[in-house]
Order: structure tokens, then C-alpha cells, then sequence
């Protein structure tokens, strides 16, 4: 009996919390890591506070690390809500273990809309941090309401402060990629250039919470070196990963099927193996694709096992004997180039795609390691 087959179960990054203004919200599972060590790092200075309340200490740690997940939605929502305005659509906002981001579709962006969207969220952050003062003053609030609001208040303008520094990952890197961007017109330079403000930051970050003191004769605590060590390498991470996607883009108009193709001419399939290597003797350096009756590329001769083939057989054996089938479809014209190029590669099976000129003859073979070592900037294993 034949059975459908059932669909591979989608894995999910988090737990949905819904959509606000339309915009889906999800929890991602490192949430918990942090929401975790904030329960065990602040729970016993709670409970030193206010040792009547006991293990409750540890739900008010909790409380905390809830209402500064809200802080994050919020800073994350004016990313969204202000980039809504400039017709940029937003995929969703993830709440995770370094705070949250907002993940955006593909838009155009200018230097001016892009600092204003990353500076949305540090300002909504400033003007909870401003409400909550001026809220704290009003009410006057007691006890552990009191200590919950200063936390809050003083989180807010702390995270708000933090994310305009000048270097990414963080928002105030926008203000150096916007600057070099309008300065060059490239905003991959101008990423580039946040991307090394942002590793200088994560430098700075450890030397002075962890190397000033020491120099100065005073012991940080463990739980002050952990958060500013993890935290310089998050940063350090995110500048580093901003810096490859930017050099990656900015390769990426050299990347063209007919630059980097091997030269290769075309057979038809059934071709004895004598046949091509007397082609291939007239043509070194060359690869022999094998086409089918209406002309398409179907195949790739393996010149190792070409090499392999006894003499006494090579008349007799087809040359689609040694050769690599291509998958259906795995051909591109030689003009083809940058993001369109790699766009329609990565919809393509195989690793290796036969060459076309405008008429649709053969002209070369494009190798799919050959398109990833352009684009990364290294070098293939084994070439000079």
C-alpha cells in the first residue's frame, strides 16, 4: 500500500507571543539562558535586600528579567514601527539571549532612513527610561516595587546609552556606516568602517571594566568579568560578522559565470572517449561537456577517469561513461553576475553548472566552489 510521505517537521527558533501592529513576536530559546542568570545573579542580593521575602527574592529577579523583555520589545518595535514607515516590511521581531533583533525583508535603504530607524529604538528605550523617572517621583513607591522601578529605570537608560556607541552591532554603528556611506556611496564601506569602530569597542569594553581595574589594584567581581568578557565577545562576534557579509557584498559585482568559468567546449552524448581525448589534446586546460540531442548540457567529462580508460577500449567506450551527470536545468549564461548570479545558483542542485554564450553554445564549466571562494575572498584548497 502506498503511503504519503509526511512532512519534515519544521524546527522553530522560539515560542510565538503573537504579532503587535501585525508584526510576529517570537521568544527565542536562549531568552531562557539570560532569564536564568539574572534569576541566579540578582535572586540572593534580593533576598540580602529584603530577607522577609525569602524565596521570593527569586521571583522578583525574575519580574526583572520579564520587564526587561518588555524594554527589548519595545526598543525592537521602534526599529519596526519606523522602518513601517519607510515602506520597509518587517519578518518578525525575536526575543533572544543578547536582547532581541528585528529581522527585515529586503528594502532600499538610504544613509538618512537608516540611521533613523536604528536610532528609534535606543530612543524609545531613553523616554521609558525619562517616563519611569518622572513616574517613580509621582507615585514613590516602597520596598520592592521601588527597588523594581530603579532597576528598570536605570536598564533602560544603561541599554538605550550602550546601543549608541559608534560600532555595530550595536544601533550607533549606523552613525559611522551612514557617514562613510553618504561620504563613499557604498554602504557596504560604510559597514565595513562600523564593523572596526565596533571591534575597537569590544576592546575597549573588557579593558575597562576587567584590565583598568586590575591595573589599579582592585579585584572585579567574577560575575562583572563574565558579563563584560561575554559581552565583548558578543560585540566582537557582531562586528566581525558585519565586517565578512559587507566584503562578502562588496565582491559580489566581480562574481560573473564568464570570469570564472573554465573553458569548455561541447560534444554530443555518445561521443566515444578516443573522440574527446583527441579534442582535448588540441584544447589543454579545457573541460568536455556532453550535450543531448536538442543541444542542452547534460553531463561533464571526468578527465581522471577518462585517463583511466585502457586504450584498447577507448574507441569502443562512450564517453558517458566518465562523465558527471548535471542536474536538470544546471546551466547559466556567461553574462549572468553578482547577487542574480548567486540567486539563481543556490535554487540549482549539483555543484557544477555548464556555461552558455547568448546563442547557447557551451563556452565553459562554473563550478560552484569556485563561485563560494569569490565571494568569501579565499582562496581555493590547492591553487596558488
Amino acid at each position: 500500500m502506498n503511503r504519503s510521505r509526511r512532512p519534515e517537521p519544521v524546527r522553530q527558533e522560539g515560542i510565538p507571543l503573537g504579532r503587535i501592529f501585525g508584526i510576529p513576536v517570537v521568544l527565542a530559546w536562549s531568552w531562557f539562558i539570560i532569564t536564568a542568570f539574572v534569576v541566579i545573579v540578582f535572586g540572593p542580593q534580593v533576598a540580602d535586600l529584603y530577607p522577609a521575602i525569602g524565596l521570593g527574592a527569586y521571583g522578583v529577579a525574575l519580574t526583572y528579567a520579564v520587564l526587561l523583555a518588555a524594554s527589548v520589545l519595545i526598543h525592537e518595535l521602534a526599529h519596526a514601527l519606523s522602518a513601517r514607515r519607510f515602506g520597509w516590511p518587517t519578518t518578525r521581531i525575536v526575543l533572544n539571549l543578547w536582547g532581541g533583533h528585528t529581522q527585515f525583508e529586503n528594502f532600499a535603504a538610504s544613509p538618512g532612513r537608516s540611521l533613523v530607524v536604528a536610532m528609534a529604538g535606543p530612543a524609545a528605550n531613553l523616554v521609558l527610561a525619562v517616563a519611569g523617572w518622572g513616574a517613580l517621583v509621582i507615585i514613590e513607591p516602597t520596598g520592592v516595587l521601588n527597588l523594581l522601578a530603579n532597576i528598570l529605570i536605570w536598564a533602560n537608560f544603561l541599554v538605550a546609552a550602550f546601543n549608541v556607541l559608534p560600532g555595530l552591532p550595536l544601533d550607533g554603528g549606523r552613525i559611522v556606516e551612514s557617514a562613510v556611506w553618504r561620504a563613499t556611496g557604498s554602504q557596504e564601506k560604510g559597514t565595513v568602517a562600523a564593523g572596526w569602530t565596533g571591534r575597537a569597542i569590544a576592546v575597549l569594553l573588557v579593558a575597562a571594566v576587567v584590565l583598568v581595574p586590575l591595573l589599579g589594584g582592585s579585584q572585579p567581581s567574577t560575575v562583572t568579568v563574565i558579563v563584560a568578557v561575554v559581552m565583548g565577545g558578543f560585540l566582537w562576534l557582531g562586528a566581525s560578522s558585519a565586517i565578512a557579509n559587507a566584503q562578502m557584498r562588496l565582491r559580489l559585482p566581480e562574481v560573473s559565470a564568464g570570469r570564472l568559468k573554465r573553458p569548455a567546449v561541447s560534444v554530443p552524448a555518445g561521443t566515444s572517449v578516443q573522440q574527446v581525448r583527441r579534442l582535448l589534446a588540441d584544447r589543454p586546460g579545457h573541460e568536455v561537456v556532453l550535450t543531448s540531442p536538442d543541444g542542452l548540457p547534460e553531463a561533464v567529462v571526468d578527465q581522471g577517469a577518462l585517463t583511466a580508460v585502457p586504450d584498447t577500449q577507448a574507441e569502443g567506450t562512450s564517453a558517458n561513461a566518465v562523465a558527471r551527470a548535471l542536474a536538470p536545468g544546471a546551466y547559466v549564461p556567461e553574462f549572468a553576475e553578482g547577487q542574480e548570479l548567486v540567486q539563481y545558483l543556490a535554487r540549482l542542485a549539483g555543484s557544477e553548472y555548464a556555461v552558455t554564450d547568448r546563442q547557447g553554445s557551451v563556452t565553459g564549466v562554473l563550478h560552484q566552489s569556485v563561485v563560494i571562494a569569490a565571494i568569501t575572498g579565499r582562496a581555493q584548497p590547492g591553487s596558488n
